[in-house]
């Protein structure tokens, strides 16, 4: 009868301490597939405004957008693409690049992600190379598998 409840234990210790690390890789997964997934999205959003594509842009966002940036206050979705339309008017062409090892994706449970990290624009002005590096935070809404941005926050300018 011992060796049976040492037994017993024994497995119940072992079961549970799998079923711990099982449950643990599946949230590995889903946090490394979540940041796949968003790291995606960011690349393919900024390939459209490197390339001035104003109309696929406005597919990465969600009608009721909120920009709140630090030097510009808080903007919704018709004012954010008039001045992104002002940018791509510019005689000079400005272009975005993510800073990758800045890049953090945290679950947002029953909504999407947050998106956070720094970015650098560039572009020449006067012949002389400018670079500008700015953090930002977005929030990504995933209404059944497609991704939008709903928020972002835009800032150290």
């Amino acid at each position: 009868m011992k060796n049976l409840f040492l037994f017993l234990m024994t497995f119940t210790v072992c079961t549970s301490a799998f079923a711990q690390n099982q449950n643990e890789r599946k949230v590995a997964i889903t946090q490394a597939a979540l940041f796949n997934k968003v790291a995606n999205l960011d690349s393919s959003l900024f390939a459209a405004y490197n390339s001035k594509n104003l109309d696929l842009m406005k597919t990465y966002f969600t009608k009721d957008l909120e920009w709140y940036q630090d030097n510009g206050g808080l903007i919704d979705f018709e004012k954010v693409f008039s001045n992104f339309q002002s940018i791509f008017n510019r005689e000079y062409d400005l272009k975005r690049n993510l800073i990758k090892q800045s890049l953090e994706v945290h679950p947002i449970e029953g909504y999407g992600a947050i998106e956070v990290g720094k970015h650098q624009f560039k572009h020449i002005e006067n012949g002389k190379l400018e670079i500008g590096t700015f953090k930002f935070l977005m929030i990504w809404k995933n209404d059944n598998g497609s991704w939008k941005i709903s928020r972002v926050i835009s800032y150290d300018h």
